[in-house]
């Protein structure tokens, strides 16, 4: 499919949140000691009503310093390393046409509008886009596979 069909309708998102750490380098490999704050938007502190219980929330984010050059790139080599075979934007986890993230992280604590996690992937100052509870029988695929050079 050459270009955007006229079919696909433009989307508008609206930030519910941000993410204040102390992560300047979106490259860092190691995200699992990671701290963040994810502070609401104004009026959304009844919606996490209920997500205390959890012990690991799923975080989207916009990758909002993602160059466009990346955004439009539609193949690379995974981690930038000629090693691995050449992949398309979507069978790689990294820059892609909308700079959505998705991370799975720890569940820290919940204070009014402010969500506490370990583990997220983000920059300070990205747009959060959307929290949601992780429940492993619905996001867990024990069986998935993966390539081979995928496998460490």
């Amino acid at each position: 499919m050459a270009g955007m069909s006229s079919d696909f309708a433009s989307i508008t998102l609206q930030p519910i949140g941000v993410v204040h750490n102390a992560e300047t380098d979106a490259a860092r490999v190691d995200w699992s000691r990671a701290r963040s704050r994810i502070e609401l938007a104004d009026g959304l502190a009844d919606a996490l009503m209920g997500l205390a219980d959890y012990s690991h929330v799923i975080v989207v984010g916009w990758l909002h310093q993602l160059p466009d050059a990346l955004r439009e790139r539609r193949q690379a080599y995974p981690s930038g390393d000629d090693r691995y075979p050449l992949q398309g934007a979507l069978a790689l986890r990294g820059a892609r046409p909308n700079p959505i993230s998705v991370t799975v992280c720890r569940l820290l604590k919940i204070e009014g509008s402010t969500i506490e996690v370990e583990g997220l992937d983000l920059v300070d100052g990205t747009p959060v886009v959307d929290v949601k509870p992780y429940i492993a029988a619905y996001d867990a695929v024990p069986k998935a596979s993966i390539p081979k050079w995928a496998r460490g």
